[in-house]
């Protein structure tokens, strides 16, 4: 092995070349597509990413498989990394119990 390959190897070891490019993770409100640079949000930011949101309605996090829909607080933290894929969100009026 040569003194350049030697070096070659320690940069990619290091990080060195090509720079990586920033980790995104996306997710739906509706049928609309976001992402974003942060592996965890609120349901706040969530919902402040959604131009127009309508605060009487609920940010409900669709179920997956057999698991139920539910609603997601606004101090709620979700994680947004894929296990089956983005997570999907919908905007649900918020249940008026009387």
């Amino acid at each position: 092995m040569s003194k350049d390959d030697v070096l070659e190897q320690t940069s990619k070891d290091q990080g060195g070349g090509k720079p990586d490019k920033p980790q995104t993770y996306a997710f739906f409100v509706g049928r609309e597509k976001f992402e974003t640079d942060q592996p965890v949000l609120t349901g706040l930011q969530i919902k402040a990413k959604v131009p127009d949101w309508d605060p009487s309605h609920d940010l409900v996090l669709e179920g997956h498989g057999d698991d139920p829909d539910r609603v997601i607080r606004d101090d709620e933290e979700v994680s947004l990394e894929k296990v089956h894929g983005p997570l999907r969100f919908s905007a649900v009026p918020k249940a008026n119990f009387g």
